[in-house]
């Protein structure tokens, strides 16, 4: 018989990790907004790194113009690694990296700044209290979120050498967190999260064991570290579902597979961002329920619940939240955590035969998709032919067909549209964050000052020493190490290791992927108005998407693509991460009739007029240009001032609109009359 307290409660389970996605401006900043967040009741970091720091780029690379500070904390070197967690002790803390490309160099400044800390201590002694987790899932980095920089093989290898160091020299520390949760942002269906993400697992795993550097006695250890992250969407029981398949799959697997017999090296450890692609700008209140409605999808089902939940903001869509936007969202984890009952039951799902048959379906649905990556080659085949990226692309076109027909409804996008006006937006441009303007100064300002005191012959010693070790089988977190400790950079560490292992291009996933099935009426009207005036114009119309800068979440960019290519424009995409100047020589090149830019880092500011001097300087004042992104309302009027023709943010749900949008910015600035609505040009 289960005991009570004296009100005849249940003795609670202890609440999942709660933390909150953050790093911005400054490492000093951040650490302030840490420090404040803790106090609030924070059990965990998780922070947020900014595009450079995630490339392998420095803040003096021209690459990173207009990138400092924006997404995340730029961390170039040791010296903000230690601002960065200044009084906060890391022996104490579960530290959350989402990381990947440059995650080894992370790890090793984290686990120095944490000797630092602990003088009286041995390095290895420090490196056993660690505990947390970097994200380091490059494979998804390919599919989805484009900070990716060295080719496949090449990455795994850095992944496995940070797992077979962690498992012995860091043993409470997640040295890999799977991710899926980006995969369902870039459209995938629940079946091919869970095949994806475990796929993953599999082509990591296999590496492990084939490198030789993990016995077979602590193999099991290794499958017992790996966790993962998900994402949590708006449909919490088949979520909640979902989550129960990866654990009955997961556990197969690592038992058929791998052959681990411990129960607890079997478990399916996981933690969750819930869903910021089904966060609206328009009526953006509505947020704060879709948050509530998936954080229960990862937390009612107790056996299958996260072990540590972070929640988005209700205005991400709008721009960068605010501390008080990220401490309503901690808050709605206390409420569900302490104030419910929620922690005080067994499984309330156990022997529910709808939830038993719906997991069915996931897993079955899920394991022939597996077969299929498999039957490939495993994972890196299947990123390098594109098949994954393929997939993702046509069933987020699916998606987005869904909602512009209305078959998926979005409460205030695409039903219910009449809404009261709304005191939390009443002042658009104070309801987010601005980047600090000065962020990107004070980390160029920073990188001199370090340069200037370091020893240079030990750091070009120590980054020699990585590259030679780079050209054998030797775990590369030994020299990985040395170079923070002699006072390399980031962008050092990382440049180095481009020179011996190359960089690598993803398929962008467009030219397979499968559109719109069948063209409705309002497809068809702008299909006749794209080819009446290319017919005006003497050719096909030709429109070139371009992503400027670092941002590599493409999947805005990419259904643009698609859905242009179904409208009949002649489409010239060549994927992500160019510098204003490609993006020039590309227009210049393919003789394009209008450039559409997609930025959601931020950087929009800096980047777009770049974009139009070149073009101006290239003599094609006369190609429009439009802009697509998470761009706030003050911002896009400058833009247009400044010879933007259209700007676009995430209430523009409509892509068959936008394309009509772009015609009519095409005539305009070949000064065609407007077409009228059988096609024919009208009156000017």
């Amino acid at each position: 018989m289960t005991e009570t307290d004296s009100a005849g409660r249940r003795p609670k389970d202890t609440p999942w990790v709660m933390r909150t996605y953050a790093g911005h401006s400054t490492a000093t900043a951040s650490n302030a907004l840490y420090r404040t967040n803790l106090a609030k009741g924070q059990t965990g970091l998780s922070v947020a790194f900014d595009l450079p720091t995630q490339t392998g780029y420095d803040p003096d690379s021209p690459l990173a113009r207009g990138e400092v500070g924006k997404v995340g904390v730029p961390v170039p070197h040791l010296g903000e690694m230690r601002r960065l967690f200044d009084d906060i002790p890391l022996t104490g803390m579960n530290t959350s990296m989402t990381i990947n490309a440059t995650a080894m160099w992370m790890l090793a400044m984290y686990q120095v700044a944490a000797e630092e800390q602990n003088p009286g201590l041995e390095p290895s002694e420090v490196a056993h209290q660690l505990a947390g987790t970097t994200q380091n899932d490059i494979i998804k980095e390919y599919l989805s979120r484009g900070t990716y920089v060295f080719p496949p093989q090449h990455s795994l290898r850095l992944i496995s050498d940070m797992i077979a160091y962690t498992v012995h020299e860091i043993p409470k520390w997640n040295p890999i967190n799977i991710c899926s949760y980006h995969l369902q942002e870039a459209g995938a269906t629940p079946t091919q999260e869970i095949a994806y993400a475990l796929c993953t697992a599999i082509a990591v795993l296999d590496q492990v064991r084939s490198s030789g550097q993990v016995s077979e006695a602590d193999f099991g250890r290794v499958v017992g570290r790996i966790s993962f992250f998900v994402n949590a969407g708006v449909r919490f029981v088949e979520e909640m579902c979902k989550m129960r398949a990866f654990v009955r799959m997961w556990e197969e697997i690592t038992r058929d597979r791998y052959g681990v017999e411990d129960p607890k090296m079997r478990r399916f450890r996981y933690g969750v961002q819930v869903n910021s692609l089904g966060l609206t700008e328009a009526q953006p209140e509505n947020n704060v329920q879709r948050i509530v409605l998936e954080m229960l999808g990862v937390t009612l089902s107790k056996d299958a619940r996260a072990r540590a939940v972070q929640l988005p903001a209700w205005n991400e869509a709008l721009g960068l939240p605010r501390p008080w936007d990220q401490q309503w969202s901690l808050r709605l984890q206390q409420v569900l955590a302490f104030e419910s009952d929620l922690l005080e039951h067994e499984d309330i799902f156990e022997g529910s035969h709808v939830v038993e048959a719906k997991v069915a379906e996931l897993v079955e649905g899920a394991t022939a998709e597996m077969d299929r990556v498999q039957a490939l080659g495993g994972a890196i085949a299947a990123v390098e032919s594109g098949y994954m990226k393929q997939e993702l692309v046509s069933a987020h076109a699916a998606r987005r067909a869904r909602i512009e027909n209305g078959d998926e409804v979005i409460v205030g996008v695409n039903r219910f549209e009449t809404t009261e006006p709304s005191p939390l937006t009443a002042d658009l441009d104070g309801a987010i964050m601005a980047a600090d303007p000065l962020a990107e100064q004070a980390a160029l300002d920073s990188v001199a000052a370090w340069k200037e005191q370091r020893d240079e012959d030990g750091v070009r010693a120590a980054l020699q020493r990585l590259a030679e070790d780079a050209k054998t089988d030797t775990n590369l977190m030994v020299a990985t190490l040395a170079a923070a400790r002699a006072g390399a950079t980031t962008g050092e560490w990382a440049g180095t290791l481009r020179e011996v292992f190359g960089e690598f291009r993803a398929p962008t996933g467009v030219g397979g992927a499968v559109g719109v099935a069948e063209a409705g009426a309002e497809l068809t009207d702008v299909r006749e108005r794209v080819r009446a005036t290319g017919e005006e114009l003497g050719g096909r119309l030709r429109l070139l998407v371009g992503k400027p800068g670092l941002d590599g979440h493409s999947n805005g960019a990419e259904q643009v693509a698609v859905r242009a290519r179904d409208a009949g424009f002649e489409v010239v995409y060549q994927g992500i991460r160019l510098t204003p100047e490609q993006i020039v020589s590309a227009a210049v090149a393919e003789d394009v009739h209008c450039v559409g830019l997609s930025i959601l880092s931020g950087s929009h500011m800096e980047l777009v007029p770049s974009v139009l001097e070149g073009l101006r300087a290239a003599g094609l004042d006369d190609v429009p240009v439009i802009v697509g992104g998470i761009i706030p309302e003050s911002d896009g009027r400058l833009l247009m001032q400044a010879g933007v023709a259209a700007v676009y943010t995430p209430k523009d749900f409509g892509l068959t609109a936008i394309m009509g949008g772009i015609v009519e910015v095409i005539r305009a600035a070949n000064d065609l009359a407007p077409l009228g609505p059988d096609g024919d040009a009208g009156q000017p």
